[in-house]
């Protein structure tokens, strides 16, 4: 597949994802949760499978691991950003 329709394929699932994690992100933030949320879309696949299927050519369930590792990422970065942006109380 091309890199072109990758970067696509991977804006497509950044976009999702941040839309499930409530977030509104441009059109580069979308590719680079894409192209992380694959990563660890493929470890997680990975880890629950034993499988590397989610890693070669492109598929439908390579695609939905994308997805799911995207999602997690937003999740993780959603907490990380609240956690720092808590007010701190002073006695």
């Amino acid at each position: 597949m091309s890199l072109i329709l990758y970067l696509i394929l991977g804006a497509i699932v950044g976009w999702a994802a941040a839309k499930v994690a409530g977030r509104d992100e441009g059109i580069i933030a979308s590719i680079i949760i894409g192209i992380i949320g694959s990563f660890i879309g493929g470890s997680v696949s990975h880890l629950f499978t034993g499988s590397d299927e989610a890693y070669l050519a492109f598929s439908w369930i390579g695609l939905l691991w994308s997805f799911i590792g995207a999602v997690i990422f937003m999740i993780v970065l959603n907490l990380i950003q609240h956690k720092g942006n808590r007010p701190h109380h002073s006695m």
